[in-house]
């Protein structure tokens, strides 16, 4: 059961909630796009490394640091809050649903067809020389075999603290505000999203999309661990898997000082090209 707090109590959640969102968000809408608009000037693979080592360091002590003193904070929240979400209206049935035999075979099924659907991708990419992405990352994305380690450690280190952050801390500590759990996880959400600003607004709506779904799955399944290793797999794709399977960065080797910028793929030229390939012959 969710505590039923005073006012003074609520106010001084407010106001730590309020200090966490101004730290992460003017970082996220100053400090980060303007380091991301200096970095995506580099070509020097050192002056890269040098960057994202920097982003994973402070990622790794500020999240983290968040994530693990607000759970210090409100951890006898957590559970709770959870259990208050499960029990909103539908959430249980699907549950139920997802708990029998028909749920785990939709499950099964969603994962081959995500397999499947990526590996029809990376073969469409590697044909169209390039790959649509939702957001400006195309400068984020590896460009040789250092990198790549750097990029698969950025993964890990955003699925662990990110989700510690936004879906167990935040919503615990916004849950003292709100008084109920469905705001406080959608609100928890949408700051994930913020996040992300220096990918421009079409990042951020792809991020909060993101947010959005892995807190329905933290929901439905209760396993924060399922949805750390789910934001592990998905950054790992666009980080590792995209760079290396699409564009070859593997096989540069760290000696190369300047290696080739890789050129995402306009949404309106796959569109076209999707056009060509489906319309009949005339």
């Amino acid at each position: 059961m969710l505590p039923d707090l005073d006012w003074p109590a609520r106010l001084a959640a407010l106001a730590l909630a309020l200090g966490v969102v101004a730290l992460h968000g003017w970082r996220a809408a100053s400090k980060d796009r303007r380091e991301y608009r200096r970095f995506r000037r580099y070509r020097s693979t050192a002056r890269r490394q040098a960057a994202m080592r920097r982003w994973l360091r402070e990622s790794f002590v500020l999240l983290g640091g968040s994530a693990v003193v607000l759970i210090a904070l409100v951890h006898p929240v957590v559970e709770p809050l959870l259990r208050a979400a499960q029990a909103l209206p539908g959430v249980t049935a699907v549950r139920d649903a997802f708990g029998s035999g028909l749920g785990l075979g939709l499950l099964a099924g969603a994962v081959l067809g995500t397999a499947v659907a990526t590996a029809a991708g990376i073969r469409s990419a590697r044909r169209e020389g390039g790959v649509v992405m939702i957001g400006d990352i195309a400068a984020l994305l590896p460009r040789n075999r250092p990198e790549l380690v750097i990029g698969a450690g950025l993964s890990v280190n955003a699925g662990v603290v990110e989700e510690l952050l936004f879906r167990l801390a935040m919503p615990a500590l916004l849950v003292l505000v709100t008084g109920e759990p469905l705001s406080a996880l959608l609100l928890s959400a949408l700051l994930f999203g913020l996040l992300h600003a220096y990918q421009g607004w079409a990042g951020m709506a792809g991020a909060t999309a993101i947010g959005l779904v892995l807190t329905v799955v933290y929901v439905l399944s209760g396993s924060i661990l399922l949805v750390i290793a789910l934001h592990v797999l998905l950054d790992l794709r666009t980080l590792v898997l995209i760079p290396a399977a699409v564009y070859g960065v593997h096989r540069v080797p760290g000696s190369v000082r300047m290696p080739p910028v890789l050129r995402p793929l306009a949404l309106d030229d796959a569109l076209s090209e999707l056009g060509t390939e489906t319309s009949p012959e005339t």
